[in-house]
């Protein structure tokens, strides 16, 4: 009977642990998304959650494309103040390549890319994967591709921008200082 009580209490506590980490996951980063060109998902809780996010719908054959750089000189600014550059492929506007193979050469060998980067999403309407479903319940859907949505440690969207939006505008760099300095 002893032993019952002493096998239960270690499950019952793992239990418990398991709903309070859930508790602490907000919805934006509920569930995972494929990496680009990687077996592995990414469990979008466990590896970003409490940390401040510039999340970027992209397409390889955009004429926005060459933000890539900018995004990545962002992504190397401000890593080590623990900002997190997600790039999330899209084909919702007709301009990103049919296989995953493609689109990676586009990230990673023509713009040098090394933030984190999906396998492409749908990111408009009831197909939309989920983060940019919750990301367009809290401020908009991406109207065309490079839209960029900066969320703080919580996991809120406090600012967005439009393709126009360069990566280094100091309305963008602004909005990433402030995530970077909210509270988690």
């Amino acid at each position: 009977m002893m032993l019952k009580r002493w096998i239960g209490m270690p499950v019952l506590l793992l239990a418990c642990a398991g709903s309070v980490w859930a508790a602490d996951c907000p919805p934006l980063l509920e569930g995972s998304l494929p990496k680009l060109r990687a077996k592995e998902s990414i469990d979008m809780c466990q590896r970003f959650a409490g940390k401040p996010l510039l999340i970027v719908n992209t397409a390889s054959f955009c004429g926005f494309a060459p933000q890539f750089k900018g995004l990545e000189a962002l992504n190397q600014r401000f890593k080590d103040q623990g900002l997190e550059v997600i790039g999330v492929p899209s084909d919702d506007f007709k301009q990103e390549a049919k296989d995953g193979e493609e689109t990676a050469k586009v990230c990673y060998v023509n713009y040098g890319v090394t933030f984190t980067m999906t396998e492409p999403q749908k990111v408009r309407g009831a197909d939309a994967a989920h983060l940019f479903k919750v990301l367009a319940e809290q401020s908009s859907a991406p109207k065309w591709n490079f839209y960029k949505y900066v969320v703080d440690r919580q996991g809120n969207v406090i600012a967005n921008f439009s393709s126009l939006t360069k990566p280094d505008s100091p309305e963008l760099i602004e909005a990433i200082e402030q995530a970077i300095a909210s509270k988690p």
